[in-house]
């Protein structure tokens, strides 16, 4: 037997995948996230897989041609501060770029907000006397002795990396370069990077932030990946191995080790791209609402018209107001802090909330025994009869009604004198409210109608609450796939070899700069190429993606057009304009046909398709799925405001073309499914579940 394997480290779980390479079928596993090694959580899950497969640790690995890992490790160490010591040379004047930010506030009525504190100390960002120009002109030549300086006083001040950022330098990196030599002849071992080189665009905020992260990030990603590499090693693997990016693709360790900063927000980047294989392969829909639900968060994603949207607005910790951007484009996710192990407490006027703070891996929901003190929703899903205490995760984990219904009763039920299935019913509630709000906030920002939108989801708790929420949406289906419990896991195993570059070339469609927008094609052909020929990609697996950043004159942001042409040419400008006016109208419900637009920076994807599964078909029955009924249980449908008896589904024996309608709920080894009295499910021919609401 051969095996693929796709791994996803999440706050509460780490799922894995993995794929019979001969059978066609898929095995999924998860395992509590260790956060002190989050190794430790990867093996355990390997553990299981080769349990599973009757097969020694080490004989699984020899046998496994291939590893994608998704990992939080760099997430966690921006959001918890745990990163290296970077020292910044800067252009002199420009000292306080990291400082300011992009100006403005994004509460501006909020005079009670402390001003944020810079993501690199002002002492360590030393200014040098050099200036290039908006054109790429020498307006003031470098001094040298000024790099030596700073470098000797980073010496002192034991900085981990170095960022050099200086203004205009994607025009016209000479000296970015120069100060790059100075600090190899100067300080060999220090690790460094140049921001024409991280991040080429105009914005010099963004650019420089990004570079700082990157270099904040150098050490602590090349242990994480040696340390792993090194373990894998040591139990017999030879196979590739992958790390998952946040702009939806996967590399080759070596390429992240130079840019950690594309493994920030990986996990939750997967998302999208399991979705929309999704429906295409199965609904043949190019318009999807990708949604996974876990332990600790709400993700979701959109795809528009077959394409993965991405985002230069995204934040290191998407809940602190001001905080710090990262800086590059990566998949669009918005994750909100709704999932199992979100707690429910009580504020001073005695108003129910859940979330955002979580309870982890560790201690984790009260019923999971392992010391949790706080109510979670998965404390209250319990309690509603919607999992099975003898069941999670397939019954390779206890969980114990008693203690959830003890902690709940002590901090909600009492405090607002109701009982403990009401104060469940609750959470449940307000939770699904919660989610309704940012799915509709988020549909409405975006230019999305959800009830022109397939709804994909996935995660291990989602299935519990689509159907209530699809309702408040009025989505008619649902589409929940076999593996819905590891559905980011399943993005990393179809995932392709992928690195995006880009160049700025300003111009404009009234005067275009025919030339020099060419040339900065050509260019990043030219790196393209050199990048898929570096991780060793076959010809006819090659793919180059080209794309157009642009804009009304005097808008801030830019949208992403891709192109048909690889060239742009005279005749090819109507075509482009056009393109952009109606993706500006589909985002924007606006457009303005008789406007130039400007055209800011160019973008090629560099993909290298990796193999994707061929899954197993199901042998198609009739609708009768009464074989796979394991028993009957009560659960609370607020609809009914009472416990309804529901058929509990074995998710393992339904086959291709059982029909049934609820109240049920489908128990599946990663996940469960509550389908309310109103709403019917189809089972799909690889096992997959379509729910169809009223």
């Amino acid at each position: 037997m051969k095996f693929r394997i796709s791994v996803d480290v999440g706050g509460t779980f780490t799922d894995m995948l993995v794929l019979n390479e001969e059978t066609k079928e898929i095995f999924s596993f998860k395992s509590l996230t260790t956060p002190e090694n989050l190794i430790e959580g990867v093996f355990n899950d390997l553990k299981l897989a080769a349990e599973e497969f009757d097969l020694e640790l080490k004989t699984l690995l020899q046998n496994t041609l291939s590893i994608v890992h998704g990992t939080t490790a760099s997430t966690n160490a921006l959001i918890e501060g745990d990163v290296g010591k970077v020292g910044v040379i800067t252009t002199k004047g420009f000292r306080d770029v990291l400082h300011f930010r992009e100006g403005g506030k994004e509460e501006p009525f909020n005079w009670d907000l402390d001003f944020p504190r810079a993501f690199v100390p002002r002492y360590l960002i030393l200014p040098v006397t050099e200036r290039i120009n908006s054109e790429g002109e020498v307006e003031e030549p470098l001094t040298e002795s000024e790099v030596q300086e700073a470098i000797n006083k980073f010496k002192e001040w034991n900085v981990d990396a170095i960022s050099v950022c200086l203004l205009w330098s994607f025009m016209n990196p000479e000296h970015e370069i120069r100060i790059g030599e100075i600090i190899e002849q100067n300080w060999p071992e220090i690790p460094f990077d140049l921001s024409h080189e991280i991040n080429p665009i105009i914005r010099e905020y963004r650019r420089f932030i990004a570079t700082t992260i990157n270099s904040s990030l150098r050490s602590m990603i090349s242990k994480y990946i040696s340390d792993l590499e090194e373990s894998l090693n040591k139990e017999g693997f030879k196979g590739n191995l992958f790390i998952a990016t946040s702009g939806g693709g996967v590399l080759d360790p070596s390429e992240i080790i130079k840019k950690p900063i594309l493994t920030v927000n990986s996990g939750p980047s997967m998302l999208p791209v399991a979705a929309r294989q999704i429906a295409i392969e199965k609904k043949d829909s190019n318009e999807v609402i990708g949604i996974d639900m876990g332990g600790t968060s709400f993700d979701i994603s959109f795809v528009r018209n077959g394409m993965i949207v991405l985002t230069e607005d995204s934040k290191i910790n998407p809940n602190e107001v001001g905080g710090d951007k990262l800086g590059i484009p990566k998949v669009d996710v918005e994750s909100v802090g709704s999932g199992g192990g979100s707690i429910a407490w009580i504020d001073s006027a005695d108003y129910l909330h859940v979330g955002p703070q979580s309870a982890g891996a560790l201690p984790g929901p009260a019923c999971y025994g392992l010391g949790g003190k706080k109510p979670t929703l998965t404390d209250a899903n319990l309690l509603l009869g919607y999992l099975n205490p003898d069941y999670f995760l397939g019954g390779q984990m206890k969980i114990y009604p008693d203690k959830a219904k003890n902690v709940l009763r002590e901090e909600i039920a009492n405090k607002l004198n109701i009982d403990v299935i009401e104060a469940s019913s609750r959470i449940y509630t307000t939770v699904n409210y919660d989610m309704l709000l940012a799915l509709r906030d988020l549909a409405i920002k975006r230019g999305v109608d959800p009830r022109e939108s397939l709804l994909v989801g996935g995660g291990g708790a989602f299935g519990i609450h689509c159907a209530d929420i699809a309702k408040e949406l009025n989505v008619n289906e649902i589409l929940l796939p076999k593996e819905a419990g590891v559905l980011s896991s399943y993005g990393c195993l179809i995932s392709n070899i992928k690195q995006d570059f880009r160049a700025t070339a300003y111009s404009r469609t009234d005067s275009f700069d025919f030339e020099n927008v060419n040339k900065t094609i050509e260019m990043l052909e030219n790196r393209a190429n050199m990048f898929l020929d570096k991780t060793q990609v076959s010809p006819e697996n090659r793919q180059l993606k080209y794309y157009m950043e642009a804009r009304y004159p005097y808008q801030i942001y830019n949208l992403d057009i891709p192109l048909e042409n690889n060239r742009i040419t005279e005749e090819y400008i109507p075509k482009l304009s056009n393109d952009f006016h109606n993706t500006h109208y589909r985002y924007y419900a606006s457009k303005d046909p008789n406007s130039v637009i400007e055209t800011t920076a160019w973008r090629i994807s560099a993909i290298g398709k990796t193999p994707k599964p061929r899954l197993r078909e199901m042998h198609k029955e009739d609708e009768d799925s009464s074989s796979a009924i394991k028993s009957k249980r009560l659960a609370f449908f607020r609809s009914e405001k009472d416990f309804v008896e529901s058929l509990i589904y074995n998710g393992d024996k339904l086959s291709y073309g059982n029909t049934f309608a609820g109240p049920a709920i489908i128990e599946e080894k990663n996940t469960t499914i509550v389908i309310p009295p109103d709403c019917t499910v189809n089972v799909m021919k690889h096992g997959d579940y379509l729910l169809k609401l009223p």
